[in-house]
């Protein structure tokens, strides 16, 4: 089951200054691990609401939020590129 691991409290900026604000999901794995990826909630309606593959894999929960809690801005700013690039090339 998808859980909410983290709200960041960074907003990162995206093309044509779009704003999206950073949550951290997770999922546990068959094998007990916790699969991590970021979701980006653009700040303007109209904006698609993106997201990342998966960025991490985690031995538990708890590894998880602590991985959520380090992410800096820059890393934000790459994964929103990558969810970017990920909406772009997603089959129609």
């Amino acid at each position: 089951m998808t859980e909410a691991i983290h709200q960041h409290s960074s907003i990162v900026r995206g093309p044509a200054d779009a704003f999206y604000s950073p949550r951290i999901m997770g999922e546990k794995r068959i094998d007990g691990t916790w699969a991590g990826w970021i979701e980006f909630e653009p700040a303007a309606p109209g904006l698609p609401f993106l997201a990342t593959d998966r960025e991490t894999t985690q031995p538990s929960r708890a590894a998880l939020l602590y991985w959520a809690t380090g992410l800096e801005p820059i890393f934000l700013a790459g994964a929103l590129q990558r969810a970017l690039l990920r909406q772009r090339l997603r089959p129609s």
